[in-house]
């Protein structure tokens, strides 16, 4: 095969590629080889088996490197004066090209093996829905990756104004590792291992055994206690995980201000990332508290911004997170080095909501907990009586609970206006302070239910073209409500207002 070099503006990924195709597929195949064999030793004797098997790894391994091997040679990329092009493909050639002014995001990644060599991915993306709105350059050399970042993120527009401190804004404290337990990926992590345990003792023909061992030695135990004891298990299996895959994201964490106005969060411990968000694309910040991390008065940080990348592998990656579970105060701090201000608009005084809201919070709750309850009790009448025991205990656990979290999620209703920015809060096991920056407001939502208008509430919507599009003030006051909308974007709403009296 020909490896005539492309034209001199023309530029190939790193050839090291074929070598990183050939190691990632040999580790898939060496870990699929032990059940693989296994299987085989019902037909065959050991040594054939062992045989078959490495034929077939050799197989795998050879075809995906020499595809990669075409695939290196039938891709290159330019970086021109107005376009970004990238060509790629054999048979059906695909040419694909971005215009340099809208592209948002060059983030850099490197899994361990592409570490050791030296080599990154370049995500290239104008932060548009959809795969046709990102260039993907995997790999090149991490000089030509940083080269890349900079050339095509560099601006002529001057830094914002506003206080600010250039260089790091925050690094990494070892202690923040106390919240990765308290985070929802602690129980999920659990249940998960539970799982693989099962279907690896499956693959190898020993789930069976496994059982019986578990039951050998639970068997003078009560169930109630079986219960609880592989439960703990489960907990500490998922904390563990949990730990480990805190570590793996953010360790080396730092967040910094380069000139020109461009905010870097680089993070990881096996797998690096640069992540590389605008200043002049930031629209805000949001403060978000999960319960069990606000509980132990943390809170993450993440970025309100249009341009960041939207197809699915960036909203996996956590994208838009600044600042990873903190203390509140350094949350707090952060946010207004973020923002260039002087006091963070994510701790201004709230507008509390109206007594109403918390009713509504209340039936909501109560509802979600009763309704169950009453099909046990049903069903307990008249099929058994030990549902009717089982909906008793849920009512005598749950109602509580509720009425707890409904209570709490009414506190946390508030919103208000700080400077440059309004700022609603709502949630109760994920908690979200949201600073919005009014210019960055193209509308409103008002929505008011007949049991809202009942109550004289209604609830306000301002929608933008960043972050999440919509940030909400829940069962605020109606006179109240409005008048917070119309102050914090005048001549918005006006219109609708004045409307509104006239049709009165």
């Amino acid at each position: 095969m020909s490896t005539v070099a492309p034209p001199a503006d023309w530029h190939r990924l790193d050839p090291r590629t074929v070598l990183v195709t050939a190691l990632v597929v040999a580790g898939v195949v060496a870990g699929a080889a032990i059940p693989v064999t296994l299987g085989l030793t019902r037909w065959f004797s050991l040594p054939v088996a062992v045989l078959q098997v490495l034929a077939g790894a050799a197989l795998i391994v050879g075809a995906a490197a020499g595809a990669d091997r075409v695939r290196w040679h039938r891709t290159r990329y330019r970086i021109g004066q107005e376009r970004v092009d990238l060509h790629t493909g054999l048979l059906l050639v695909k040419r694909r090209s971005l215009a340099r002014s809208r592209i948002r995001t060059v983030d850099l990644t490197a899994n361990l093996l592409l570490r050791l060599l030296g080599l990154v991915t370049v995500r290239i993306g104008t932060g548009e829905q959809g795969s046709e709105s990102t260039l993907e350059l995997d790999p090149v050399t991490r000089t030509e990756g940083e080269r890349l970042r900079r050339l095509l993120l560099e601006r002529a527009a001057t830094a914002p104004p506003g206080v600010h401190r250039e260089g790091e804004l925050a690094v990494l404290d070892p202690r923040w590792i106390r919240y990765a337990p308290v985070s929802f990926v602690a129980p999920m992590l659990g249940g998960a291992a539970a799982g693989a345990v099962m279907q690896v003792s499956d693959w190898v023909g020993a789930q069976g055994q496994v059982i019986e061992w578990v039951g050998d030695r639970f068997r003078e135990t009560p169930l109630l206690w079986v219960v609880i004891v592989l439960v703990l298990a489960a907990l500490v299996a998922g904390v563990v995980g949990a730990l480990g895959l805190w570590i793996e994201m953010w360790w080396n964490y730092r967040l910094e201000r380069e000139p020109g106005g461009t905010l870097r969060v680089r993070r990881g411990l096996f797998t690096s990332r640069s992540i590389s968000v605008e200043e002049a694309r930031l629209r805000g910040v949001d403060l978000v508290e999960p319960l069990g991390v606000r509980l132990l008065g943390a809170a993450r940080l993440d970025a309100i911004t249009t341009g960041l990348a939207k197809d699915q592998e960036a909203r996996n990656a956590d994208h838009n997170t600044l600042l990873p579970a903190a203390p509140r105060t350094r949350a707090d701090a952060v946010a207004a080095d973020v923002l260039r201000e002087t006091d963070t608009p994510t701790g201004a005084a709230l507008t509390p909501h109206p007594r109403a809201a918390r009713g509504r919070r209340l039936r909501w709750s109560l509802a979600a907990v009763l309704g169950p309850v009453l099909i046990l009790t049903l069903l307990g009448v008249l099929l058994t009586p030990v549902l009717l025991w089982i909906a008793l205990g849920c009512a005598v656990v749950a109602v509580p609970v509720a009425v707890v979290l409904a209570l709490d999620a009414y506190r946390a209703l508030g919103h208000t206006l700080s400077g440059r920015y309004l700022v609603t809060r709502s949630g109760t096991v994920r908690r979200s302070t949201a600073a919005l920056e009014r210019a960055g407001v193209i509308g409103w939502t008002v929505k008011q239910s007949v049991f809202q208008r009942r109550a004289g509430l209604l609830t306000i919507t301002a929608t933008t073209a960043a972050g999440g599009g919509a940030y909400t003030a829940y069962d605020t006051d109606a006179s109240e409500g409005l008048g917070f909308a119309a102050e914090a974007v005048p001549g918005l709403l006006e219109p609708f207002l004045e409307r509104s009296s006239k049709d009165a």
